[in-house]
């Protein structure tokens, strides 16, 4: 089992501090790229916290729970301790907001409907049917790993 330090929201709170008040919905699809990319570049999660496939695309039901019923979220609304995030996490979480933090949340919700671990986690059913299933950690970074790279957001 993994274990550290950080989690998911210390991660959101990094987010929140790096980019200030976000929809409740890109900041879980930030976490999400976040989670991947860690997965990816550093050969392990960046925490421990589950995400699930949602119909709304991947959500992390524990990070949902300390924002549910917010639209926007604003630094400090989650008890975040982004002090607890190393210094390789740090760097990852930058990178990825590099790339992905001038998307808007649709488009960011968009392109996690049409990538390969939230389909695959899905797959069988309904279109907008409510799931609980987890997207596999190693599906996340199977798929990114294999991306071609001008669609990586590594540079």
């Amino acid at each position: 089992m993994f274990e550290s330090q950080t989690h998911i929201q210390d991660v959101a709170e990094f987010i929140l501090q790096s980019l200030g008040p976000l929809s409740a919905m890109k900041l879980q699809k930030l976490v999400y790229y976040c989670q991947a990319w860690s997965l990816v570049w550093n050969d392990r999660p960046l925490f421990p916290e589950s995400i699930e496939a949602w119909a709304n695309g991947p959500v992390a039901p524990d990070l949902f729970a300390k924002h549910r019923g917010q639209f926007l979220v604003r630094s400090g609304d989650l008890g975040g301790r982004p002090e607890h995030i190393d210094k390789i996490g740090q760097e990852t979480i930058e990178a990825v907001l590099n790339y992905y933090g001038s998307w808007n949340a649709q488009q960011l919700s968009d392109l996690t409907h049409a990538e390969a671990p939230w389909i695959i986690t899905r797959e069988g059913l309904e279109p907008g049917s409510s799931s609980d299933r987890p997207i596999s950690w190693d599906v996340m970074a199977e798929y990114y790993a294999n991306l071609p790279p001008d669609e990586e957001s590594s540079t």
